[in-house]
């Protein structure tokens, strides 16, 4: 080659190519794509291998969706025997064997009391679906309109789930509060505050002058997820319980991401023994593929045919992966096994927040984790707690990314690392994932400019 030839540029990894593509097609509501600039090409239980060759943990599960991690043989079995059945992909609401397997081992995963007398309505193929099919249920069998729901929730996007979730401003629903120990509403935290918002409720039921009519339901998350991994206290929810059947108010739970074991029992209602007249659940009932249904009780069942209704309520190879994603939990003692391996994990987490004064709450249940990342200059509040630092966790976000690690963000603030990695994780990958967490923290707090732009967040006992 003569010494003036050029010498051509190299052509940017494809992966690039990707990236650039879907940021000029997609729209701006994008999201995940936005935070977590990668390329999926392969996964397998935990781990997920980006198209520029590097492995990630990922703890995202697809927001809950994947109990069994990517690509577990169970599910790939179960699908495998579909495709090759020769049996139909599409059905409608028609009735299959495969419907058939799905629906009795749904059925026999059901507290007792609901199972005996339950009816089951196959919805669109996401969760916000069989929300809506929930309210569309109650709206009928009661003849009114209203709602109750509450702050922080987050139940989907479609018109009356977002409605009911924390950051809409729509008329027909009524707005509680939530029990949130670290930022209690009333100030006081704890069993107090529990039963301060338990209080509030009840009266704005019982005031004639309240100017809160009686609702066609309750709705209310068990954990909230998106509102910052917040367990409701059980004895606050025996409360919402009693006062709802009390009053012939449908309790509707809305279990699409705290279900199949992720909290430590195989639905999260189970801890604290209530029994709704309503269970909404998605996301892992369909073994990593769209499917959505309503669990109801039968004297709620006053729906003419095709009241509620939708062109994708049959997916055959949800149902079937479905049906072996519940089988392999409830056989394995993965709901169990996620309450120990999580009360490790949070102890862990606990230690870490120990060591960080930019870790202001660590709380969760079972393999569903949260710490709340605040503002180590500011003053706190009365209860001891500070204002969130969104940007401090974005950057651990990032963090964790550099280093193999997927999280996602959650809380008011979008100031909460979430963890919901798979059922199926090891003790070793445990400890791979808070290891790389504790670094991604370490990191992100010497070089993070608190939220005055004044200086770095510091590690507790060191100095800037």
């Amino acid at each position: 080659m003569a010494l003036t030839d050029t010498v051509p540029a190299a052509a940017p990894p494809a992966h690039e190519g990707i990236l650039r593509r879907q940021s000029l097609r997609e729209s701006a509501a994008r999201t995940y794509a936005r935070s977590l600039p990668i390329v999926p090409v392969r996964a397998r239980g935990l781990t997920i291998e980006g198209a520029d060759g590097r492995r990630y943990l990922d703890c995202l599960s697809g927001a809950g969706t994947l109990a069994l991690g990517h690509n577990h043989p169970v599910v790939l079995e179960a699908i495998r025997a579909v495709l090759d059945s020769g049996a139909p992909l599409h059905v409608l609401d028609l009735a299959t064997p495969v419907k058939d397997a799905f629906t009795t081992e749904l059925f026999a995963t059901l507290p007792a009391e609901l199972a005996e007398s339950a009816r089951v309505q196959f919805c669109g193929p996401a969760g916000t679906d069989a929300v809506e099919a929930a309210f569309k249920l109650v709206r009928t069998a009661t003849g009114r309109d209203g709602l109750m729901a509450f702050s922080g929730a987050y139940h989907g996007m479609t018109a009356d789930a977002l409605a009911a979730s924390g950051g809409a401003q729509r008329t027909g629903v009524v707005r509680l509060p939530y029990p949130y120990d670290y930022r209690c509403p009333f100030g006081v935290g704890g069993e107090r505050g529990a039963e301060l918002a338990a209080r509030w409720t009840r009266s704005l039921l019982d005031d004639h002058k309240s100017g809160v009519p009686r609702p066609a339901g309750m709705i209310l998350e068990p954990v909230q997820g998106e509102g910052g991994v917040i367990p409701a206290p059980d004895s606050w929810l025996r409360q919402m319980r009693e006062l709802t059947a009390s009053r012939q108010i449908p309790l509707i739970v809305d279990e699409v991401q705290t279900g199949v074991g992720r909290t430590g029992t195989f639905w999260a209602i189970e801890r604290s023994g209530i029994v709704p007249d309503v269970l909404v659940l998605s996301k892992a009932i369909g073994g990593s593929l769209p499917l959505a249904v309503i669990v109801y009780r039968e004297e709620l069942d006053a729906w003419q045919p095709g009241a509620h209704a939708g062109t994708f309520r049959g997916n055959q190879l949800a149902m079937a992966a479905g049906a072996a994603t519940l089988a392999y939990v409830r056989a394995n003692g993965l709901a169990e096994r996620a309450g120990e391996l999580g009360g490790r994990m949070l102890a862990r987490l606990e230690a870490l927040a120990a060591s960080h004064d930019c870790i202001g709450d660590v709380r969760g249940r079972g393999l569903m984790l949260g710490l709340e990342l605040v503002d180590r200059e500011a003053d706190a509040d009365a209860t001891g707690a500070r204002p969130a630092d969104p940007r401090l966790a974005a950057a651990v976000q990032q963090a964790c990314l550099d280093r193999g690690l997927i999280v996602e963000l959650g809380g008011r603030h979008s100031a909460v690392v979430r963890l919901l990695p798979p059922l199926t994780i090891t003790d070793e990958q445990a400890d791979a994932i808070l290891d790389r967490l504790a670094d991604a923290v370490t990191a992100a707090v010497r070089t993070t400019p608190g939220p005055t732009g004044s200086s770095p967040t510091t590690l507790r006992g060191t100095t800037p």
